[in-house]
This record gives C-alpha cells, structure tokens and sequence, in this order.
C-alpha cells in the first residue's frame, strides 16, 4: 500500500520520492486510491503517509500529503489466511505497538485516544488466539480491523520513541521492523510511565480506567509486561543480542534514534542519552 501511494504521488506530482519527505509537499491532484491490506500490520490503509526506505541510507522517509489517503479500505480477513506465522506475529506486533503509541503521544486526543483504545481492545484479544490458531477466521478479521483503528489513531496523534528506537536496528541490522518495535515498546512504557499523567493513559488501554495499579502493580508496568507476554506467544526474542545487533554500536543506534521524526512526539522528553537507557536495558544490561 505503501508503494501504491509512492507510486501516485510519482505518477502525478513526478520528481523522486525524497521530494515529497514531509507533509503535503504534493502541489497537484492524486489519483484516487482503493487500499485492500494482506497483513494486519501498518493500517496504511487508514493513513496519509508513505513510509518509504531510501535506498542508499535506508532511512524511513515519511511522506505524507492528504491527498494521498485511499479514497476506500477493503479489510476482508480471508486474504490474511495465507501469511507465513511469521508475518503474522510482526505485523501484529506492529498493529499493538500503534495502538499503544498513539494513545500517548504529544498530539493525542480525544479522537485519537478512542481509536487507540479501541484499537488496543481488538488486538488484544485477537493476536494471541490468531497466533494459536492461525485459521481464525473471526480472530483475524478483529486483527484487521484493530489494524486499522490503529493506524486510523496515529492519523490524528502519531508514533513516538520506540518507532525512534526500531527504526535504527533495521536500518543497521536488519532486525524486521515489527519485532524491533515490540522490543523496544516495554522498555519505551516503563519510560514513559514514570509520568503520572502518561501512566493514566496507559492505564485506560488495559483496564478502561485511570487506576494507578492493577492488583498492586503499577498499571504502566502491567501494560509491559503484557506486551512481552505477546512477544513471547510470537516466540520473538526480547534481547537485542539475541537479533544480532552489536552491542558496541549502541551509541550510533541512540543518536539516530533521538534524530527520528517521531521521538518529537514521544510525551517525554527523550535524548540521546535516553535512548543509550533503552537500548542497554534491551540488552539485558
């Protein structure tokens, strides 16, 4: 879907596509575009951006214009069926990890905030049982529809620090884009949930309420430790040296994670340095 959005805004505003890195840099009509996703994974088909990798650095371009948002979204699960197990639980674990950003970010709202819950509510329930049984018709089509409720969320609020942190160890390392993110997500809430207002918000994803603890834990670290249980039920690592990435590069990793466009979203301040924190602790360090 990505590449069908690249595509128009070649066809009809030309140049090459680091011309249109930003926002609505497209000066002439789009074609109209009809979006039928295969994975329930990036909810582009809900969304104005194209993430396109340049080819040279294999930085994530994010070029974004209204006009390129799909005229009409097709979500029919049957298509999902033939995914490798595999595909499955990244994209998945990329749908969770939208729903979990964009409920914080520093644009959220009461928008964002309904579809991010929601969202979250959906997958929730279905990625386990779709990871178990990947026949489930009904499990899918609530992973595609949570998908998509999920990138509908970061239409209005976007990503925030663990898209930052994901972003340099595929690009470095190849790690797939899906399980770098839902890696680095538990170590982003813990972050994160150091801020009271930010664990509150948290908190209304998993239990609908405010309540600053969930049977004596506090709500951002069960929210955590959720989202390394749906790591494990993909049967993904959660250490970085267990992805093949270099320890010794945390530093280059950190910098370019704190120069990522979606780290000035993050509803804490977040550095450098911050970012050394997450990846060591995903280190096991």
């Amino acid at each position: 879907m990505d590449t069908a959005k690249g595509c128009n805004f070649l066809l009809t505003n030309g140049g090459e596509m680091k011309d249109y890195w930003g926002v609505g840099k497209a000066s002439k009509p789009m074609l109209p575009l009809i979006a039928i996703p295969t994975t329930a994974g990036t909810g582009s088909e809900c969304q104005s951006f194209a993430l396109i990798s340049d080819a040279v650095t294999h930085a994530k371009m994010a070029c974004g214009d209204p006009k390129a948002m799909a005229k009409v979204a097709i979500l029919d699960p049957e298509l999902t069926l033939s995914q490798p197990a595999r595909v499955t639980a990244c994209t998945g674990i990329d749908a969770v990890a939208h729903a979990v950003e964009s409920a914080v970010t520093r644009k959220r709202n009461e928008t964002s905030q309904q579809y991010s819950r929601v969202a979250f509510g959906l997958l929730s329930q279905s990625l386990p049982a779709v990871l178990t049984k990947p026949n489930d018709l009904e499990g899918r089509g609530l992973m595609l529809l949570g998908a998509a409720f999920a990138g509908t969320a970061i239409e209005h609020s976007m990503l925030g620090a663990a898209h930052s942190a994901a972003n340099p160890l595929t690009a470095h390392f190849d790690v797939i884009h899906g399980q770098a993110v839902g890696l680095m997500l538990p170590h982003v809430v813990r972050f994160n949930g150091e801020d009271e207002d930010i664990a509150k918000a948290y908190a209304e994803l998993v239990t609908g309420t405010t309540a600053a603890s969930i049977n004596g834990v506090p709500a951002h670290e069960s929210l955590a430790s959720l989202l390394e249980d749906f790591m494990d039920a993909a049967g993904m690592p959660r250490d970085l040296k267990a992805c093949g990435v270099d320890a010794t590069k945390i530093d280059l990793l950190s910098e370019e994670a704190a120069a990522q466009w979606t780290a000035s979203f993050n509803p804490r301040d977040i550095t450098a340095s911050d970012f050394k924190g997450l990846y060591s602790r995903a280190f096991g360090s």
